[in-house]
């Protein structure tokens, strides 16, 4: 976990369980300046029935925010990734209209703040009563955190504050009254976040691909991210294949610029940091990926 000042903050994205937060009762009345969710303060949030598709962009940018979401702003996640911070804007509210970044919140060391104590309750309630007591649960004052695991026994999850063991003795009382049947009971000791590792891209491989996606009919659909030296930077695409730099029978379908989608027209030209999606149709990807990529062989100029 990542700290700066006095305070941190983490990125809840979905999982294959789901979580119900909370904020402690001592909390009640204040808010923090962070756009609240469902998430934190919400209803519960079951599984989206199709899932969002993620393309190397997406997972940059959530690893970045899982990291460190208060100091990691737009423009210093574009910095490193060949696109604009429009674009990364856009992306953002993208993946929090579709669920995939649920919200924001503060991560508080309950031991820290008066020397409150946390404890984790393992619970076990029927299969089709799992959403109703989740909810029941969470409105218990000193429960943060529910969690809803998929099946089995100690399927609820319940994490609540106090500030003496007679507080978290209450909070069970409150709970089996709402017919959970609390299976253990534990103190927290230490609590770890971390971003997900394979959202980090692989500095080894330099590429301008963010994303490979193959139609039914067996056509491809490529994503890439236009480098400040790419060859077709400052050309249309239709001049790009007037000169050869671009494949013929290359269709540029769209282009991504600071937020916006521009459908490419004749005197429509490729900028820097553009994201750009094309069909080869007939021509290999090597051949048309040539056009976004860099000429390694050539010898840069002289320096003064």
């Amino acid at each position: 976990m990542r700290r700066s000042g006095d305070k941190s903050y983490y990125i809840t994205p979905g999982s294959c369980s789901h979580d119900i937060h909370r904020e402690p009762l001592a909390a009640a009345g204040t808010r923090s300046p962070v756009r609240p969710s469902h998430a934190i303060t919400g209803p519960a949030t079951t599984r989206a029935a199709v899932s969002h598709h993620l393309d190397e962009i997406d997972r940059q940018i959530i690893h970045a925010l899982m990291s460190d979401a208060r100091n990691t702003s737009a423009p210093m996640i574009a910095e490193g990734m060949n696109v604009s911070a429009g674009t990364v804007r856009n992306r953002i509210e993208r993946l929090e209209e579709a669920g995939v970044i649920r919200g924001y919140t503060a991560i508080v060391d309950f031991e820290q703040a008066d020397g409150r104590l946390t404890s984790v309750f393992m619970c076990t309630v029927p299969a089709d009563e799992r959403e109703r007591l989740a909810i029941a649960a969470r409105s218990i004052p000193g429960v943060i955190n529910v969690r809803v695991l998929m099946a089995g026994r100690r399927d609820l999850q319940v994490v609540a504050v106090g500030e003496e063991t007679s507080d978290l003795r209450e909070i069970a009382r409150a709970l089996s009254g709402l017919d959970i049947r609390i299976e253990d009971e534990e103190l927290l000791q230490t609590e770890l976040h971390t971003p997900y590792s394979r959202f980090l891209a692989d500095d080894t491989t330099e590429s301008v691909v963010t994303d490979t996606v193959t139609l039914a009919d067996g056509s491809t659909v490529i994503e890439v991210c236009v480098t400040d030296d790419a060859p077709i930077v400052g050309r249309s695409p239709s001049a790009a294949q007037t000169e050869g730099l671009l494949s013929s029978d290359a269709i540029v379908t769209s282009i991504e610029r600071d937020g916006s989608i521009i459908h490419p027209v004749d005197d429509a030209t490729i900028r820097p940091d553009d994201v750009v999606t094309v069909i080869p149709t007939e021509s290999s990807a090597d051949a048309v990926l040539g056009a976004f990529r860099a000429n390694e062989d050539e010898t840069p100029p002289p320096t003064s």
